[in-house]
């Protein structure tokens, strides 16, 4: 079964003071995915539940040394689940019966380092496996084929690929990871250069934070050095797979499908404007 990769570490200074103590992973947005009613979920939550539904049942979180509220979220209750009645008590007691059936590990990362150290902390976890990375202040909603299952299927369809990409059209680069790409097929890409943030980008597309890869990446997270804003970026390792000749793909958003980003007080707010329209 594929492991799942989960990065909740970030700061979230961009939503200051909200998440001065509470972790911009666990923003609320709306959701009646789950549910009969419309209610409020913590984001995280939600794409814990949405990778559940696809049947993923092993998680690796990596938290930031103080996010402790992430954890004690997803550690079950009982004594608070007793005190509740009525569909609130049905909504948390089927929340817990999936914790109880998945396998939670959870990785500190103790300083912000950057994407790609939260990756790598990773590595013990994932073994020699294939993993999907997925941030923690970012999903996808979609009504039909999730992108997870169509990078699932793009791996599966061409094995010597070492990373699949999911991107989309931008229109601020320097929120992004920028690929330079050619064209395969209908919604295909070959990858040939990625640049994090680039003040003069190649292309119109953008990185979105969910990815599917092979082991290999471990190696070439451990070679990089830090870039954009003294990090360790992600992006940077994904360079050096290219540079080492390996192939990395890419796949785009489709029409229906749209982006739920909690970075920003902009993205923020139509996140909530979205959930609530579709909830």
């Amino acid at each position: 079964m594929t492991k799942i990769v989960i990065t909740a570490a970030g700061k979230g200074t961009r939503l200051l003071p909200f998440t001065k103590e509470m972790p911009k992973e666990m923003m609320p947005i709306f959701s009646q995915t789950f549910t009969k009613n419309k209610v409020v979920l913590p984001l995280l939550q939600y794409i814990y539940e949405q990778l559940y539904s696809m049947n993923f049942r092993d998680y690796c979180f990596v938290v930031g040394r103080e996010k402790r509220s992430i954890e004690d979220h997803f550690t079950p209750h009982e004594t608070y689940l007793k005190e509740l009645t009525g569909d609130y008590k049905k909504i948390i007691r089927n929340f817990y019966q999936k914790l109880d059936n998945s396998h939670l590990v959870w990785i500190n990362q103790n300083k912000p380092l950057g994407f790609g150290d939260a990756v790598k902390r990773a590595e013990r976890y994932v073994g020699k496996e294939d993993f999907i990375v997925h941030a923690g202040d970012v999903t996808i909603i979609s009504r039909l084929k999730h992108p997870i299952v169509r990078l699932m299927e793009t791996a599966k369809n061409n094995p010597d690929a070492k990373a699949i990409l999911l991107c989309k059209k931008i229109k601020e680069p320097k929120r992004y990871g920028v690929p330079t790409v050619n064209k395969l097929s209908n919604n295909l890409f070959l990858v040939k250069k990625v640049v994090e943030k680039p003040d003069k980008p190649k292309s119109d597309f953008g990185i979105l934070p969910l990815y599917y890869f092979r082991p290999d990446i471990f190696s070439s997270l451990k070679k990089i050095k830090k870039g954009k804003g003294k990090e360790f970026q992600l992006t940077d390792a994904i360079q050096d797979l290219i540079k080492q000749k390996q192939k990395v793909l890419a796949i785009t958003l489709n029409k229906n499908e749209e982006e739920i980003d909690v970075g920003t007080v902009e993205s923020y707010k139509n996140s909530q404007e979205i959930t609530f329209r579709k909830a």
